[in-house]
């Protein structure tokens, strides 16, 4: 039997006395506590370990917890982590001020063991779900990002975040938002594109539309790779929609993720295939997917 993995939990509180009641009740509840006496340590902490839910004190001395919220959610690591403020302020202007700064909920002290353990379960579910999801889309070829209001980023897959981090890495990560948001300010229809020239990147996101959170969603095409559909409709005599069916069929993916990829039914995909087969001259997907990857290394 496969012994369960323990969550790994940061508490951060100047409070020896707090510190302790939680640490106890988090191992009553079999997870595993992280302590920080302070913000610098916190984010510290965090850097190394990634924890699965941060319980961080609002009012610290040196730097407050909305000060430390801010700088751990700068962290590309910890996005889908939830930070819930532990305080004894219940003011409208204090929640506002917390959720601002990244936060997910708050604990009024002094805190309920038991209502402590209740939520942070709910919100390691949710988290999960999250993470989830957006590696669902990244594995379907849905390269998302998600942009708030404000310009800042919400959230994005796995792909998407390697990309940003690279654009971090050349120094071009703000210039990239600056742009983008500016673009989106002046407001855009579905599929209306927008392409980023960075010292070493050429970008092209595409907008899709607003969630339900008013969130621009924008999809991120990395010019600077091969454009393996333009190699492709290049090396065989195919129209543009079987180039895409051939490509999305030598990553690997079923005729079912296909048509939810390119939007259209499993019979047209079907279709588009029995077509493919007879130009590209072979008998089955394999041998369909190898010819694909032998066109993209010999470019």
């Amino acid at each position: 039997m496969v012994e369960e993995k323990s969550h790994l939990i940061l508490v951060v509180d100047d409070s020896p006395d707090a510190l302790g009641m939680i640490n106890h009740a988090l191992e009553k509840a079999g997870m595993t506590a992280l302590v920080a006496l302070e913000g610098k340590q916190a984010i510290t902490i965090a850097s190394k370990m990634r924890p699965e839910v941060i319980l961080l004190d609002a009012l610290m001395p040196g730097m407050d917890g909305f000060e430390t919220c801010s700088h751990l959610r700068d962290i590309p690591e910890l996005k889908n982590v939830p930070i819930i403020f532990m305080t004894g302020l219940s003011d409208t202007e204090s929640i506002v001020k917390g959720f601002d700064a990244g936060g997910v909920d708050f604990l009024t002290k002094p805190v309920n063991p038991q209502e402590l353990v209740a939520r942070m379960q709910v919100h390691l579910n949710n988290a999960k779900a999250m993470e989830s999801a957006q590696i669902a889309l990244d594995s379907a070829g849905q390269n998302l990002l998600a942009i708030s209001a404000a310009g800042v980023k919400a959230w994005s897959t796995p792909l998407v975040d390697e990309q940003l981090n690279l654009l971090k890495e050349s120094g071009d990560l703000d210039k990239f938002y600056t742009d983008i948001h500016e673009w989106l300010l002046r407001g855009q229809k579905k599929d209306n594109r927008f392409s980023i020239r960075a010292s070493e990147f050429a970008i092209t996101c595409v907008f899709l539309g607003l969630s339900g959170n008013q969130e621009y969603l924008i999809r991120v095409i990395n010019d600077s790779q091969v454009d393996e559909k333009k190699v492709l409709l290049e090396k065989f005599p195919i129209t543009s929609r079987e180039a895409e069916v051939f490509l999305w069929l030598s990553k690997g993916k079923t005729n079912r993720e296909i048509a939810e990829i390119l939007d259209i039914s499993p019979r047209t995909i079907n279709k588009h295939l029995e077509q493919l087969f007879k130009k590209i001259n072979v008998f089955n997907r394999t041998a369909a997917a190898a010819l694909a990857i032998e066109c993209f290394q010999g470019n």
